[in-house]
């Protein structure tokens, strides 16, 4: 069973800056039109994702490359991050 608790969050934040904050921002709010947010995700469905990405059974040219050298534990700790930030909704 995954648990994004075990999982080192402040060393998926620190890759999430290095490698995705350019388009899914720093805190998982998407920059780009085109780019999902995720902040908020559970962290089972991002790993799984990462995954398909890295070995190519998910196809994006940019992610492709960027979770090609991501290990497990790389994965699970962006994972944990992500999944740790917490959104809130307001009514105006």
């Amino acid at each position: 069973m995954f648990n994004a608790f075990a999982n080192d969050v402040a060393d998926g934040r620190a890759k999430a800056d290095a490698a995705c904050a350019l388009c899914h921002g720093a805190l998982g709010i998407a920059t780009l039109p085109n780019a999902p947010n995720l902040a908020g995700q559970q962290a089972i469905y991002l790993s799984e994702q990462l995954r398909n990405y890295r070995s190519g059974k998910r196809q994006n040219e940019v992610m492709n490359m960027i979770a090609k050298p991501l290990s497990d534990a790389d994965i699970a700790n962006l994972s944990a991050w992500f999944s740790a930030v917490k959104v809130t909704v307001e009514t105006h």
